[in-house]
Order: C-alpha cells, then sequence, then structure tokens
C-alpha cells in the first residue's frame, strides 16, 4: 500500500503537465472505471486547484464520447461474422 501511496502521488505530481490537469485527466479516467470515491477525491481536488465547473464539464463529455467510441468500435466485433 506504502508503494501504491507512493506511486500515486509521483504519477499526478508536478512536471510537464500541471497538476490541475492531471486531476482533470483523473477525472476522465475515473468517470470511465466509475468508482465513486475516486470521482469525488479527483473533482475535490481539481476544483481546489481552481478546474471550473465548465472545464469539469467538459470532462466529462471527453469520458462520455470516449467510453460511447468504445462501445461502437467493440460493437463492430459483435456483426463481424454477420
Amino acid at each position: 500500500m506504502k508503494a501504491f501511496v507512493a506511486f500515486d502521488k509521483a504519477a499526478l505530481a508536478a512536471g510537464a503537465i500541471p497538476v490541475e490537469y492531471k486531476e482533470l485527466m483523473a477525472i476522465a479516467v475515473v468517470l470511465t472505471t466509475q468508482c465513486p470515491y475516486c470521482i469525488e477525491i479527483h473533482s475535490d481536488k481539481a476544483r481546489g486547484m481552481g478546474a471550473s465547473d465548465q472545464e469539469i464539464s467538459e470532462v466529462v463529455m471527453i469520458a462520455a464520447a470516449l467510453r460511447a467510441g468504445a462501445a461502437i468500435t467493440h460493437g463492430t466485433h459483435t456483426i463481424k461474422g454477420a
């Protein structure tokens, strides 16, 4: 657990990508994995760093588009043999 916490902190630390952007990316990921605890944690962190409701709303749309896109592309496999 200690190793995971250290990894998590390192992954979300400031670097080439600003921390606020990393938190917005984290929101997109947790919306696709659908972890309610992570949604709350990363939404709160992003807001605490100044992310606006509009930015978070756009992230929601990105996650929805990618998730729906995956369903469409995977769906082609269901009709491939038809």
